[in-house]
């Protein structure tokens, strides 16, 4: 197949209608249930602007709490309502590989809990030579992107494969294959930056904060470019709500900036309604497919930011979302994995199927 509408775009022209529209900045996504297309009560109410007025003090900490439970295990009865209901992709992998037949897969992977195990030190968040080898066996055969929080630049450097296209900072920096891709016209690639104009009140943020928590053993900030991480992984609990405060407080004099949540991670990113999902749709529309029937997007992720993208496709009706977590939770995904290297099964047995289709 060859790709007929690649796009160069930048940050004021590259999908426009839905770049520029300022969003809600709600802390939770819409959610499911587990037995269908149900949206369920906010965890929390919006977290105000303003971050002002004691009767809000709170509302971060709570999220914090909410997004790091400290369950370790469902029961018995949960464990297998998620099992029926989101059964897993490896189990399930033949009847996704009918669904598919006489359509382009393309394939969107997240980085952190998805190619790589959750660590303490993100910096140190390695894939395996093997995951590296499963995600190079998949670019040869379907186009695929990298869709992760982190800078487009610092996941490229754990990936380390030309051939993929990489969305960092949530999908607000997007850039197609180097080399190596039959998808790419000579001299051409994809480039998409929609928050261009607020790098410079990121860099400011992210300076301020440094300084405000660095007496806070553990935090960490972490700038992704089009949007700054604040990780509590390592900090105790006892210390999550100053932690929270002193976020609050920066906050106050950036209102074209929004908090979400992640997880254990305060994500700090600008006010346009941009998001893994819209980056999904971005990177279909750059293939050539914005208005394909034939294709089939299989979308793999563990995080909250990753319920964006597995919305589109429900709402397309086209392909699936795979979440990757080891206990039950409410999600648009349609099926699930256990962990990394249950994904590295799945990438592994996708690439021996293309091979069957057309042996040597």
């Amino acid at each position: 197949m060859t790709n007929q509408n690649m796009v160069i775009s930048d940050a004021k022209s590259c999908f426009t209608a839905i770049a520029v529209a300022m969003s809600d900045s709600t802390m939770f996504p819409q959610t499911v249930s587990q037995n269908g297309y149900l949206s369920r009560k906010k965890l929390l109410k919006k977290l105000e602007s303003t971050c002002g007025n004691g009767a809000r003090i709170n509302a971060l900490l709570d999220s914090m709490r909410a997004s790091s439970p400290t369950r370790k295990a469902s029961d018995t009865k949960d464990q297998s309502s998620w099992t029926l209901h989101r059964p897993s992709a490896l189990t399930m992998f033949e009847e996704i590989m009918n669904a598919s037949k006489g359509k382009q897969i393309v394939v969107f992977l997240d980085y952190d809990g998805t190619l790589s195990p959750i660590v303490e030190d993100p910096d140190r968040a390695f894939m395996t030579n093997e995951m590296r080898d499963a995600v190079k066996g998949v670019a040869k055969f379907f186009p695929t992107a990298i869709v992760s929080g982190r800078s487009r630049a610092k996941v490229s450097s754990f990936v380390r494969l030309s051939e993929l296209y990489y969305a960092g900072s949530h999908g607000m920096d997007i850039r197609g294959p180097t080399k190596g891709h039959k998808q790419r016209r000579e001299n051409q690639t994809v480039i998409c930056q929609p928050a261009r104009e607020f790098l410079s009140t990121i860099n400011e943020v992210y300076k301020t904060l440094i300084e405000k928590i660095k007496h806070i053993p553990g935090a960490k900030v972490e700038n992704n470019k089009f949007c700054l991480s604040v990780h509590y992984r390592c900090v105790e609990e006892k210390n999550w709500g100053e932690l929270g405060d002193q976020v609050k407080s920066i906050m106050k004099g950036y209102q074209q900036l929004r908090l979400t949540q992640g997880r254990k991670v305060i994500e700090i990113r600008p006010t346009i309604k941009w998001d893994k999902g819209n980056a999904l749709e971005f990177l279909l529309e750059s293939l050539g497919y914005a208005e394909s029937n034939d294709i089939f997007p299989i979308y793999i992720g563990d995080d909250r930011t990753d319920e964006d993208a597995f919305k589109v496709l429900r709402r397309k009706g086209q392909g699936l979302g795979i979440l990757v977590s080891k206990a039950p939770k409410e999600t648009y995904a349609s099926y699930s994995l256990k962990e990394p290297s249950e994904v590295m099964d799945f990438l592994t047995r996708l690439v021996g199927w293309k091979q069957s289709q057309y042996p040597c």
